[in-house]
């Protein structure tokens, strides 16, 4: 059988010459994220689950409060704005991170907050 393949699927060497097939328009572009965030806030969760709150779990965070989520982020964001190079005293950890780890939960609540 004698096929031809549509357009949409002629290769330049190995890339596609038409970025058609491959529909991912209007999806988020992950890739613009600066890696290093998510970097920083997995060493708040795993300061936060293995050495500080072992007995609530990787999901513990969900359980509390925005308020208190907010006011956490706020002491955090204050403490690094009077010292960038501060870290928090029980971890060790830079309280930018603690900071963006805490607007992390927010973002996923606030996310949720329609939800039934």
């Amino acid at each position: 059988m004698n096929y031809e393949k549509p357009k949409i699927y002629e290769t330049v060497g190995d890339v596609l010459a038409d970025q058609t097939a491959k529909q991912d328009n209007g999806k988020p572009q992950l890739t613009l994220v600066p890696r290093e965030i998510i970097w920083a806030i997995a060493q708040v969760r795993m300061y936060g689950v293995n050495i500080k709150y072992p007995e609530t779990g990787k999901d513990g965070w969900k359980t509390i409060d925005k308020e208190r989520l907010q006011d956490a982020m706020f002491r955090h964001m204050l403490r690094y704005l009077d010292d960038p190079d501060g870290v928090d005293e029980e971890s060790g950890l830079p309280h930018l991170w603690h900071c963006c780890c805490n607007a992390a939960f927010l973002c996923e609540m606030e996310k949720h907050d329609g939800d039934t």
